[in-house]
């Protein structure tokens, strides 16, 4: 098979949550345990740092990585979703895993996956892990697709692990409350290993300190350490937190040499040393246009913050979302004096536009609708002035239809 051929049979044959939902779950560890000893358990053979979080995960993983190679380690980098192409997902030192590497995986292993019906995200934690290992990488930073205990990257057991802020998102899997997406998040940590939080919550605290005194891991809640304010180029006020949490885990490593300068140099070249999008990514100038993947009720509330210290004439809001979500209660954070275009994203998921309309009228929002992210973008576009903001979100899968 060719790469697209290759990456339309593991898009379209096997389930992906990303484009699914719930159906694509498989809640348990068995098949992707199965698939790491048939692959020699990759997971064993290369050091790491497990991340987790509701918001803020992606980022800090990016940041993590672009410290390390800052200090001169050779950093694989586990992330998803992608935006634009699938192998941003696999990358060593900023540069994604080549195409051959992807075709020769699934070619070498397709019986396997279809036999077993392994997911699309078992099937990819393998090639990363896999990746990894021939790749030699002095260590790689793995996040956490959804969840933590039951997510297929929990086989590793790293050198230390990051929990980032919690917040209500995926309720129908991982729980109603806070404290129940807690417990999930919390299923990363291992016995003896050091946990960061970088995000102290009053309805978490208790349980992440309640789990690491059982497992006898260290623990560390990053926001009551005296850290320097260092800089990054990642925009946005919220990334302040994600720093936090981020230095603290680098101060955890024991047998990683990382300087001041790897720290300061490293978070300062994020996007440079790692090709991270779509966080308060700047698009263009006159008018300013601003496109975030935040996508949940907390992760909104620090980007309209953010938007809110902004100075323009007129806002534009491009806003798409996923069936999944609780849109209702995140529509009531809107500022109710923008223009509104809503679209649907490209993807089975993606929530109609007649609904995400009724759902904005109940809020007191009104919009023009569109059928596609890039015809809603562009009208905005046409209709913003010079002095204007625009902001494009409400969903990854409507920041990755216009970066």
């Amino acid at each position: 098979m060719t790469y697209k051929e290759t990456l339309d049979w593991m898009f379209s044959q096997l389930p992906m949550y990303q484009q699914k939902g719930i159906v694509a779950l498989n809640a348990k560890l068995d098949n992707i345990i199965e698939f790491s000893t048939l692959l020699g358990n990759p997971e064993k053979k290369f050091k790491s740092i497990h991340v987790a979080g509701t918001n803020g995960k992606g980022s800090s993983s990016h940041m993590l990585a672009s410290i390390l190679q800052e200090a001169g380690y050779k950093v694989g980098l586990y992330t998803s979703p992608h935006l634009k192409d699938f192998r941003e997902r696999i990358k060593i030192n900023g540069q994604m895993v080549n195409e051959t590497f992807v075709v020769d995986f699934i070619a070498e292993h397709k019986a396997f996956l279809e036999y077993k019906k392994l997911s699309f995200f078992e099937m990819t934690v393998g090639m990363a892990f896999t990746y990894f290992v021939e790749e030699k990488v002095d260590i790689a930073i793995i996040e956490v697709g959804l969840g933590g205990r039951l997510d297929s990257t929990n086989i590793i057991t790293p050198e230390v692990s990051l929990i980032t802020n919690i917040g209500l998102d995926h309720t129908h899997i991982l729980g109603d409350t806070l404290e129940k997406i807690a417990l999930e998040k919390a299923g990363i940590i291992k016995p003896g290993v050091p946990v960061v939080i970088s995000e102290r919550q009053p309805e978490t605290e208790m349980i992440f300190t309640l789990i690491a005194h059982q497992l006898q891991s260290k623990i560390v809640f990053a926001d009551t350490l005296e850290v320097h304010n260092y800089k990054t180029d990642l925009l946005g006020d919220y990334q302040k937190q994600n720093s936090r949490g981020v230095v603290a885990a680098i101060q955890q490593l024991e047998a990683f040499e990382v300087s001041e300068k790897a720290i300061e140099a490293g978070l300062q070249k994020v996007v440079q040393n790692t090709g991270l999008m779509g966080r308060w990514q700047i698009l263009q100038e006159n008018p300013m246009v601003v496109c975030d993947t935040a996508h949940n009720k907390e992760g909104l509330h620090y980007v309209l913050k953010q938007i809110a210290k902004q100075k323009y004439d007129e806002l534009h809001m491009v806003l798409g979302f996923v069936n999944d979500k609780d849109v209702t209660s995140v529509l009531k954070l809107f500022p109710k004096e923008a223009k509104y275009y809503f679209v649907k994203p490209n993807i089975s998921r993606g929530m109609e536009v007649g609904q995400l309309s009724e759902l904005a009228k109940s809020q007191g929002i009104e919009g023009e609708s569109f059928n596609s992210v890039e015809a809603g973008f562009k009208a905005a576009l046409a209709k913003a002035n010079t002095n204007d903001f625009v902001y494009v979100g409400g969903s990854t899968f409507v920041v990755a239809e216009i970066v």
